[in-house]
């Protein structure tokens, strides 16, 4: 087996903490990625960051709300589970059209 790790990291336009654990929580469920733990934090006066530890690597959220934008980063060592979860992020962008 060689080792490997896909990287992805983007922006998205959505910043509301809440949606973004709900959303990206079941992108990767979805996608086949099993969540070990979440941990979160929310900045004074605002901002955001969440962090999947999944067993396939990681998947972290950082909100920009003064921006109008929020980071994501996916790290896998699943190249399947990482397609999918490409492809599931692409159907998520469109609905932010």
């Amino acid at each position: 087996m060689e080792a490997r790790i896909d990287n992805y990291s983007g922006w998205v336009t959505d910043t509301d903490p809440d949606a973004l654990k709900q959303d990206f929580e079941e992108l990767l469920t979805n996608s086949g990625f099993g969540i070990i733990n979440f941990m979160e934090h929310h900045f004074e006066p605002y901002g955001y960051t969440g962090i999947w530890l999944i067993s396939e690597s990681h998947f972290a959220v950082h909100t920009f709300p003064e921006e109008g934008k929020t980071y994501i980063e996916l790290a896998s060592c699943n190249r399947k589970m990482y397609k999918n979860f490409m492809i599931e992020l692409e159907a998520y962008r469109l609905t932010q059209l």
